[in-house]
């Protein structure tokens, strides 16, 4: 009796950054702007965003570095190391002076209590 081929599992589930290096998850490629324009497949800018899912201890502990995970970052996905965990191709092991800038909301626009930081809620528009 033949047996039916497993889907292979990988045998890793957490990707943890060391030295000064974080990990980015590649946003979703925009097929169209807000003002309708329609992008070609071909289409590829050299800067993308991303949301920060690990971070180094190193960086963790370090005051001068000032990001955190889930924070919306820019970065250049030739200057980031690609990783394939569980199918997922948007993984991204990026050095921190290679990440270009982080998404902040002003302090008046963040919702109280919340440190500056908006909730995941505040990203979505009406």
């Amino acid at each position: 009796m033949a047996t039916q081929p497993t889907k292979r599992r990988s045998e890793y589930d957490i990707i943890e950054p060391i030295g000064k290096r974080v990990v980015i998850r590649k946003d979703e490629n925009k097929r169209e702007t807000r003002s309708g324009i329609v992008l070609p497949d071909s289409h590829e800018i050299p800067v993308i965003t991303g949301r920060v899912i690990a971070i180094s201890k190193q960086i963790e502990n370090d005051e001068d570095h000032t990001i955190r995970q889930y924070d919306k970052v820019l970065f250049d996905p030739r200057e980031a190391i690609p990783v394939e965990l569980e199918h997922d191709n948007k993984l991204f092991v990026v050095h921190i002076d290679r990440v270009l800038a982080i998404f902040r909301r002003s302090a008046d626009q963040a919702p109280e209590g919340s440190g500056g930081r908006p909730s995941p809620e505040a990203d979505r528009e009406d």
